[in-house]
């Protein structure tokens, strides 16, 4: 299977704290079968130093394929991961967060299904697998396994972590879904529309998470969760 390069799309908003690690460590890793990987970072108008230390690791890196759009105004996460999608170039694409919580070393691992069993979209589960995962939050975990299987209910998927990050999709199919969805609801959105394709080839692999606390800039609350069902009805059920 000749796959040539990796979209990452790293949506960013304050992240001056870590982005310059999670960028690194994304430089670090070693794609299986040469892939070469292109990172594109949409920064979400940050107030602190994001752009400022992206900005320092690409005087670091300036071989390194990185291209950084600004949105002219603070829009939300999926209102980033859109962008990105629009100008990703890569054969596939996976979703990466700025902050800590997700390892890119295990790229490899949502990557082996594509090139097993030429899979279109690999679910990284932080439920499955023996990685290793921060304790943090229990109303959080049953909240998060409360909207998988709500998600599950409509897709019929047996999926055990709806909500994760980790979500690596072929390129040319993600860039036909029609998403709507600005903030968290990205998540429930394109799994329920990724669903109706038919023969749709999904596969879910275990890995770590290294959740983060409130204090260490945790952004998501108890109203994304009450969005995250909204988005479940709606694009589930109304099929919309």
């Amino acid at each position: 299977m000749n796959i040539s390069q990796l979209s990452i799309i790293i949506p960013a908003f304050n992240e001056a704290d870590h982005i310059f690690e999670i960028l690194q460590r994304i430089n670090q890793v070693q794609l299986i079968n040469q892939l070469g990987k292109e990172i594109i970072i949409i920064d979400d108008k940050s107030t602190d130093n994001t752009i400022s230390e992206i900005t320092r690791f690409q005087k670091l890196k300036p071989n390194l394929n990185i291209t950084v759009y600004q949105q002219p105004v603070n829009k939300g996460k999926g209102a980033a991961i859109h962008k990105g999608i629009e100008l990703a170039k890569g054969d596939y694409i996976i979703i990466q967060d700025a902050d800590l919580e997700y390892d890119p070393e295990e790229y490899n691992l949502l990557l082996k299904p594509i090139f097993k069993a030429k899979a279109d979209v690999v679910y990284g589960s932080r439920f499955i697998g023996g990685n290793p995962h921060r304790i943090l939050f229990f109303w959080h975990s049953i909240g998060n396994k409360f909207l998988t299987m709500l998600s599950n209910v409509f897709s019929d998927f047996n999926l055990t972590d709806m909500e994760t990050c980790y979500k690596l999709f072929r390129t040319d199919l993600l860039k036909k879904i029609p998403l709507q969805e600005k903030r968290f609801g990205f998540e429930p959105e394109v799994t329920a529309k990724i669903s109706r394709i038919e023969k749709i080839k999904l596969y879910e692999v275990g890995i770590s998470y290294y959740g983060r606390t409130y204090n260490e800039g945790k952004k998501i609350n108890w109203q994304d969760g009450l969005r995250a069902i909204y988005c479940i009805l709606k694009y589930g059920m109304l099929k919309m």
